[in-house]
């Protein structure tokens, strides 16, 4: 039977990967921007966009496509980059993620969230937060702390997918 987490109302910016809905806290939320180019970095994970100048801060950009090992889908009109932003072991963090379109905002009620299931340790569920059931639909809540935790963000050592 699954628990409730213990979370207070929170609201949640959610958006597509595919037919998938995620959403991030709207706290750790800096900004939304149109895809535009990047500067390519040699050497780094192919889910590594590479970086944008961010008003004197240096973003890396990362295709959460690629980061969950799904298909990836050409950029186009509706690709947007969420940038987010929290303190991760006391530093100021920030990492561009690109999504395939932002869908809404809810404000979701704790009793609305449940914890992911457990799906063993061949599944990289170290970004999951939770599932939020909405109407008739579920999203899938995401960790922003861990998302900007670039041990965890660059660490593919786990295999799977969300």
């Amino acid at each position: 039977m699954p628990h409730t987490l213990a979370l207070a109302d929170q609201e949640y910016l959610t958006f597509k990967l595919g037919k998938e809905e995620f959403g991030v806290d709207i706290l750790s939320v800096q900004e939304i921007r149109e895809w535009s180019p990047v500067t390519e970095i040699p050497n780094t994970p192919d889910y590594l966009k590479g970086v944008i100048n961010l008003r004197g801060v240096i973003v890396p950009i990362v295709d959460l496509h690629q980061r969950f090992n799904r298909t990836s889908k050409e950029y186009d009109a509706t690709t947007v980059v969420i940038v987010l932003q929290g303190m991760v072991r006391e530093k100021r963090s920030m990492v561009g993620v690109v999504v395939d379109e932002v869908s809404d905002v809810y404000k979701v009620d704790n009793t609305a969230v449940k914890e992911a299931p457990d799906f063993g340790s061949r599944i990289d569920n170290r970004f999951l937060k939770g599932m939020a059931v909405m109407e008739d639909k579920m999203i899938i809540l995401l960790d922003a702390l861990r998302l900007l935790d670039v041990e965890d963000l660059f660490d593919s050592e786990k295999v799977g997918s969300l």
